[in-house]
């Protein structure tokens, strides 16, 4: 197909790369740059701008004739619908969203899209069109028919961006208990692979390890005795994160429930989570 990007961030970046790869023909161009003053010849045109920029955008093009009547276009913003592109239905054979559930964190590096989920829902035609376009990424795409895309975007930043927080106070920890900063996200890295490939793999709860799913109260308690001396500010998001675990050990089952009931206590006296 022929694509044409709108936004060369993080984003735009990325899918150009992929989709050149595959074969497409691309045209990135900045979004800085604003809408081109001359005929679009594309049969997909991707807007990988921020949300906030989206509905002056598709107002702009709307208005300016250079999209081609059979073109569709997609958007990749997660949190907002097909809809914040309603503006180009006049202009254009439909409009999607189309949001790959990656984490894109620079524009030198691409992350690797292949076995990755992309959200795709708007009109027929571009739906179409936009879940093609997600296959020649090496992605799979998905649609459901209700879903609040508020919430689906903040479960895809609590996962990807809360995990890369996790990971830097655990470099600090790291480097707190001897660890050369160099060496620490070249630890952690492939540490986190492993639990990704675990969540796609076994799902949930056997994707859950550690002293949690074991019921080891005792060496919780060393760990946050540690954590309150070395790195306090950590420990109400290692309590958290262990009352979070807490439900899915409890569902593995590979201590008894006397032992998950002694690590409860604990935590909720570290804590000012309410137990539920």
């Amino acid at each position: 197909m022929k694509v044409f990007i709108l936004g060369a961030g993080k984003v735009g970046s990325a899918l150009a790369r992929a989709l050149k790869s595959y074969g497409d023909s691309v045209t990135l161009r900045a979004a800085r740059k604003g809408v081109p003053s001359t005929r679009i010849d594309a049969d997909v045109l991707v807007l990988a701008v921020r949300e906030r920029e989206l509905g002056r955008l598709a107002a702009d093009l709307a208005a300016s004739g250079v999209l081609k009547r059979n073109a569709i276009v997609v958007h990749n913003a997660g949190s907002l619908s097909a809809e914040a592109l309603a503006p180009l239905r006049c202009a254009c054979a439909g409009v999607a969203q189309m949001h790959p559930m990656i984490s894109f964190a620079s524009t030198a590096f691409v992350p690797t899209l292949t076995r990755g989920h992309c959200h795709v829902k708007g009109d027929a035609l571009a739906e179409k069109r936009a879940r093609t376009l997600a296959k020649h990424l090496g992605m799979t795409p998905r649609s459901f028919a209700q879903l609040d895309v508020v919430g689906y975007h903040a479960a895809a930043g609590l996962v990807a961006n809360g995990a890369a927080a996790l990971a830097a106070l655990g470099a600090e920890l790291l480097v707190l208990s001897g660890v050369p900063r160099s060496d620490t996200a070249k630890m952690l890295g492939p540490l986190l692979r492993s639990v990704a490939e675990n969540v796609e793999k076994l799902g949930f709860p056997h994707a859950l390890t550690g002293p949690v799913r074991r019921g080891d109260a005792a060496g919780m308690e060393r760990q946050i005795h540690l954590l309150a001396a070395r790195l306090p500010t950590a420990v109400p998001l290692f309590v958290a994160s262990a009352l979070a675990q807490l439900p899915l050990a409890r569902v593995i089952g590979d201590a008894t429930p006397e032992a998950f009931d002694e690590l409860e206590a604990l935590l909720a006296s570290k804590s000012n989570v309410q137990i539920v």
